[in-house]
């Protein structure tokens, strides 16, 4: 009997015990993942204290001006959407859109088409001088917009430049879209190489020995592989091209002086609502001149943006 019971003992299921206490610590990290959410935070504080003390809120403020019209008898009264209305049909602000249109249009692929150059060159180059050439292209980049327009101010200048030998007046109603043009270029063709440069730089080598092999050129490598596979890189620089050039300020306001007649104080709409706020007060207008600029920014950048991503689909 005592075999019997042993036997049924042994075969009888064991007990299962309590389970285990997997979740036991879970409480401590949670807790150590809420310590580095809030370091996180902090990191990002005073950047989201700058952005909204200094974007935000004049943006909201700008904004408001904007619906309301100053009058000498009634004061700040609200006009709701006339200062758009009146911006839309402004002959000068509509001037000024044509002008950086077509600024835009000859200046973005030019840029572009510099930086992309200068870009390939570099990374096809295997002598030491390339980090040279590198820093020597994004120096100008380094350089406060308003002192490179007033160097290149001086240069232009028909008395004391030292380009004034050549006869051209660089500032004339004629030659001064180019002119201004040149500024830019020199200006930002470095910053858009850097970019199209750093995507290159993480493209795998692999492809392009296996290009060698097949017996394809610098060139042919350079077109064939390189430029459709940083795409994306071209996509943001020109994107971020558009936008500067459609809000065209510092350079046109600073060369007004050298010949007010051919930069006149509407040259571009940028320029036209700083006139209109600190040489006639007229802060609404101005605040609806600079939103309605805005919002053609906006719908360029879009339609670009639309347009590459359709036909990179139809790809």
């Amino acid at each position: 009997m005592s075999e019997v019971r042993t036997e049924s003992a042994a075969a009888a299921p064991a007990v299962a015990g309590p389970p285990p206490r997997t979740g036991a610590k879970a409480p401590g990290r949670r807790l150590a993942s809420a310590k580095q959410s809030a370091i996180g935070w902090l990191f990002v504080l005073p950047f989201a204290v700058l952005l909204v003390a200094f974007l935000l809120l004049p943006m909201a403020y700008a904004f408001k001006i904007s619906l309301y019209r100053s009058t000498l008898i009634e004061g700040e009264v609200f006009a709701f959407l006339d200062n758009y209305r009146q911006a839309i049909d402004d002959p000068l602000v509509r001037q000024g859109v044509v002008r950086v249109l077509i600024f835009g249009l000859i200046q973005t692929p030019v840029m572009i088409g510099i930086a992309l150059l200068a870009a390939l060159l570099i990374d096809a180059a295997t002598s030491r001088f390339s980090r040279f050439f590198r820093l020597a292209a994004f120096v100008p980049y380094a350089v406060p917009v308003v002192i490179g327009t007033l160097m290149w101010g001086f240069l232009y200048s028909k008395s004391i430049g030292p380009l004034s030998w050549t006869g051209v007046n660089f500032v004339s109603g004629d030659t001064v879209l180019a002119s201004l043009g040149n500024i830019t270029t020199w200006q930002w063709a470095g910053y858009n190489m850097i970019v199209l440069y750093a995507a290159l730089q993480g493209l795998p080598r692999e492809v392009y020995e296996s290009a060698k092999i097949d017996g394809a050129g610098q060139v042919q490598i350079a077109l064939r592989i390189k430029t459709p596979m940083i795409s994306s890189a071209l996509i943001l620089a020109t994107l971020f091209t558009i936008m500067g050039t459609l809000q065209f300020f510092t350079e046109p306001l600073i060369l007004q002086p050298l010949n007010p007649g051919a930069i006149t104080q509407h040259y571009t709409p940028n320029v036209y609502a700083y006139n209109q706020a600190f040489s006639f007060q007229q802060y609404n207008y101005s605040a609806a001149i600079s939103f309605l600029l805005g919002a053609v920014v906006f719908v360029g950048s879009y339609i670009f943006l639309f347009a590459t991503r359709k036909r990179s689909a139809l790809r």
